[in-house]
């Protein structure tokens, strides 16, 4: 699940204002998106240690917004990518809170989004009762195996394409790589006609690209084929800006040798694609990506 954590993250950090205008559709009546979004990562890290296996961490995000009195007000995002329900969710969500409410003293909404393919799981709240002294904390909720795909293609919203993405790997988990890439090539192509602004296309492409995994090394480069055809090479993203870009790396190795390295073990570490997969994505050898993972195994 970690390529999927990553790949979420990203896409919440590249599109900030579209994620909770899509989530908080009457935000604009609320807040000012104008002063944009801040994320506070340190501050979550601070009271959920990630070495604390108490409190192990999924898609856990906190954003700092303004309201339009000027009021600082804080929206806690956690997106469950695990396809299994877990135990004492509704208590989880209300630690975060109760603990990020305590610390800092700012107002805090929260939103648990799921992108598992068990309808009946979709936890709420929290109750807690003894002997006279209860507790019922309700956080908001979205579950992604509910929404209606033409309602989704519909939205202007740019970030229902994200939802449309996860939707299509949800309900297309054992579907043939044939069937699969006429599915995200049609994605792309809806897509690339709303004609959104270059940097949205280019963070939805490399989502789709990446969340949407073939089984087959070259229905990758395939779909990449699809996609220059499509834009006539206009929003094109190479893998290593894709990759660089999803782990936040630093800087650019000088050497070429040196970069397919650092972007072999991304796609192994980070995203987790076998020896075909990553040699076919980012253009090496087979040969090439057994030596980077045998040096991973050694260190």
């Amino acid at each position: 699940m970690k390529k999927y954590d990553i790949l979420w993250k990203g896409i919440i950090e590249d599109m900030p204002v579209f994620f909770i205008l899509f989530f908080f559709p009457q935000a604009r009546q609320v807040l000012d998106l104008e002063r944009g979004v801040e994320f506070l990562d340190k501050e979550l890290e601070e009271l959920f240690p990630m070495d604390n296996p108490d409190h192990p961490r999924f898609v856990d995000k906190l954003l700092k917004v303004f309201t339009l009195d000027g009021k600082e007000e804080w929206i806690l995002i956690h997106i469950e990518v695990q396809g299994y329900p877990h135990k004492d969710f509704g208590k989880r969500m209300y630690t975060y809170f109760y603990r990020l409410l305590d610390r800092y003293q700012k107002p805090v909404t929260a939103l648990a989004i799921f992108t598992d393919d068990n309808l009946s799981y979709k936890p709420d709240s929290y109750h807690y009762e003894f002997m006279g002294t209860s507790q019922l904390y309700k956080f908001n909720t979205y579950k992604i195996l509910e929404q209606d795909e033409k309602a989704l293609s519909q939205d202007t919203n740019p970030f229902a394409i994200v939802v449309l993405t996860v939707l299509m790997a949800i309900k297309n988990k054992k579907t043939n790589d044939e069937d699969l890439l006429k599915l995200k090539t049609d994605l792309f192509r809806s897509m690339y006609a709303r004609n959104m602004d270059k940097t949205s296309m280019r963070a939805l492409a490399g989502f789709l690209k990446m969340y949407v995994h073939f089984s087959k090394p070259e229905s990758y480069r395939i779909f990449n084929n699809e996609i220059k055809t499509i834009t006539n090479n206009n929003i094109t993203m190479g893998i290593e800006e894709l990759v660089l870009h999803l782990t936040k790396a630093e800087g650019k190795a000088e050497e070429k040798a040196e970069l397919s390295m650092k972007i072999v073990q991304n796609l192994i570490i980070k995203l987790g694609l076998s020896d075909e997969q990553a040699a076919d994505v980012a253009g090496v050898t087979i040969e090439f990506v057994q030596q980077v993972r045998a040096t991973l195994h050694e260190q």
